[in-house]
């Protein structure tokens, strides 16, 4: 069976040996991004205690570049692995005009968020993308 985040075709913003973190391409929410745990594993649980701290000191630097650069209402933050069984994050800016808000992104839409505020969050995504890669390559 192939996985596609074992696979990953995605550009990275940060990868090391551990982890990966892509900005997603997804017209409807600029800013979505996703941590990927590199090896296969499926649960937090697997995980050793210092490999569970690395993933989530990640998710919150780049929950922190999120709210830095795209200035969301909120962060929502959902590790579901239904789909594809492998650790990932998913980290989904939020606004009061999005599509769902304030459902979740995958409740039905109850609006059309007007496409040059979706553009003008698109033109942040570089700077998203380098305060990503400034916050994790600090850590390193």
């Amino acid at each position: 069976m192939t996985c596609e985040l074992c696979e990953l075709k995605a550009p990275t913003v940060y990868r090391d040996d551990k982890l990966s973190v892509i900005i997603v391409d997804d017209a409807a929410y600029p800013g979505f991004c996703r941590v990927i745990w590199n090896d296969h594993v499926k649960e937090m649980s697997e995980l050793s205690r210092e490999d569970r701290l690395t993933i989530n000191e990640a998710v919150y630097q780049v929950e922190l570049a999120l709210v830095g650069v795209m200035k969301p209402l909120k962060v929502n933050l959902a590790s579901l692995g239904n789909m594809v069984p492998h650790l990932h994050w998913h980290l989904i800016p939020r606004f009061e005009d999005d599509a769902q808000f304030p459902s979740p992104v995958w409740a039905p839409a109850v609006r059309t968020t007007d496409e040059t505020v979706l553009a003008a969050r698109r033109a942040l995504l570089p700077q998203l993308a380098a305060e990503i890669a400034r916050r994790l390559e600090k850590k390193a």
